[in-house]
């Protein structure tokens, strides 16, 4: 393992993590927020220090890395990044819990620790999830770096590092393991010959739809600040508002801008990329697109019909619908209405499109439309081979076959996804919520959608949960984020004994 040159790397990480704190605390010191700007000079110094010695210690490592490096370093820094960047929201006093703090942006002394690190490893992971009961009291300062950790951890931190990093020729070894061990899907492709290309790439993509959806939001009336919070919980679709109402207070063309951005953020950026080159028909015959769009627009038209009784007009109810479809498919959980109040109906499919998720490769997260795909696809083939035994079967997607190595690999992934909701399940149920609470709290964290149902429903938070259930939700939004096996693999014996 060489431990070396993940230092160095979580080292730069963390350097780029305290440049990013510069804005929050300009915003703290234009508007004389006090608090604000100890807490963001403080936290800035710790992570700037931490970074330092890191560097110092090893500045000398070795090149070599390979993909248990790369899984064990993304895995790694994501939890260090979430430690430091909950320490502006603990140094203010703003949430004085440091527990909460860390949940609010991955999503007694050590219940306060816990508290603080909820909320931060809530916005990191683009979930949302929160323990705050009112976020408007807290300062421009945290609300903003609060909403701008969704935007950081969308496309994802080391993405942005190996983009803007210096160049090299044979760099491609480690930078393909860590955009593989970070990026979301069944499997990672570049886009252009070398991945620090597609890297730039992706983020050149991220940063032009970004700044297209705060212009939307400007031409609709909404301010600066607002425009810019939202579009980087859009962007990255996590969900923290800066309203007590999330967007339920804006007006109806701004919840139909964030309903268009929050579904263009859900699709898979290589699509955006084809466009770029003019390979229109291959986006439109992209199977795991159509897939994706077809369930949301399904889901819309079912919900509208299901809830047509519960507002005044047509267009309200569509509205409502398609809004909360896209904010819950795409894993952003904002909302203009709070659907816990919607028919059982309504809210099985909400769950439902909680599991399912967004596509491969977009910033949306849950189970993925790309793997769900692929098991329709092998299910139905096991069904044909059932039936013709003798006959070849193999799978397709997009007119290519898929390999048995990324069957197995989406299989293992469901395996490993099931197991960690059902003991999620089990052991958070010990605070004594409901059943359909404590599902959905697992599927909302776990998927880094953010509210969940009834008492995590939309006008709720995870304030009320124990200690040991915000640690384990903490986990569970960071495994969501990381496609799971960069934090099983931090866990296991074998990784640190190389047995």
């Amino acid at each position: 393992m060489n431990y070396r040159m993940m230092g160095k790397f979580i080292s730069r990480i963390l350097m780029v993590e305290a440049v990013f704190m510069i804005p929050a605390l300009l915003i703290s010191i234009f508007h004389e927020e006090s608090e604000a700007v100890f807490g963001f000079l403080t936290g800035m110094v710790i992570t700037v220090v931490t970074s330092a010695l890191l560097y110092l210690i090893c500045r000398k490592a070795k090149k070599g890395f390979y993909a248990r490096e790369g899984l064990v370093c993304v895995g790694a820094s994501w939890v260090v990044m979430s430690l430091l960047g909950c320490l502006p929201f603990y140094f203010s006093g703003e949430i004085p819990s440091l527990v909460d703090a860390l949940f609010e942006t991955v999503s007694g002394a050590i219940e306060g620790a816990m508290n603080c690190f909820f909320e931060t490893v809530s916005g990191f992971t683009t979930t949302g999830a929160s323990i705050l009961s009112e976020v408007e009291p807290l300062s421009m300062g945290n609300l903003y770096w609060r909403s701008f950790t969704h935007w950081l951890g969308g496309m994802g931190v080391l993405v942005f590092v190996l983009a803007i990093g210096r160049g090299r020729e044979k760099s491609d070894g480690y930078t393909m393991h860590l955009l593989r061990a970070e990026s979301p899907g069944p499997k990672v492709e570049k886009l252009v010959p070398k991945m620090k290309d597609s890297a730039k790439l992706l983020y050149f993509i991220y940063f032009f739809l970004t700044i297209l959806n705060v212009v939307f939001l400007l031409i609709g009336g909404m301010p600066l600040f607002d425009s810019l919070c939202t579009a980087f919980g859009t962007a990255g679709t996590g969900g923290f508002g800066v309203k007590n109402d999330s967007i339920a207070g804006y007006s109806p063309y701004l919840q139909n801008v964030c309903t268009v951005f929050m579904l263009l953020f859900g699709v898979n950026f290589s699509c955006y990329y084809m466009l770029a080159i003019r390979q229109v028909k291959n986006v439109f015959k992209d199977e795991e697109l159509r897939f994706y769009l077809g369930t949301a627009l399904a889901s819309i038209v079912l919900i509208a019909w299901n809830v047509r009784g519960l507002y005044r007009t047509v267009g309200e109810t569509v509205r409502h619908a398609a809004f909360q479809v896209a904010s819950i498919m795409t894993t952003t959980g904002f909302a203009t209405t709070d659907f816990d109040l919607w028919p059982s109906f309504s809210r099985a499919i909400l769950l439902g499109l909680m599991i399912v998720g967004a596509c491969a490769g977009s910033t949306g997260g849950g189970f993925k439309c790309g793997r769900t795909l692929l098991l329709i696809k092998s299910l139905r083939r096991n069904v044909r081979q059932i039936l013709h035994p003798q006959k070849v079967q193999v799978v397709r997607v997009n007119g290519e076959m898929v390999t048995e190595k990324v069957l197995d690999n989406t299989n293992a992934y469901l395996a490993a996804y099931a197991f960690i909701i059902v003991f999620s399940f089990i052991v958070i149920s010990i605070d004594g919520f409901s059943p359909m609470t404590n599902f959905s709290a697992v599927l909302a964290c776990f998927n880094n959608i953010g509210p969940g149902l009834e008492s995590v429903g939309p006008t709720c938070n995870f304030g009320d949960y124990g200690l040991l259930s915000k640690l384990l939700l903490i986990v569970d939004m960071l495994a969501g984020r990381l496609e799971i096996f960069p934090i099983l693999i931090l866990f296991s014996r074998s990784t640190w004994t190389g047995r």
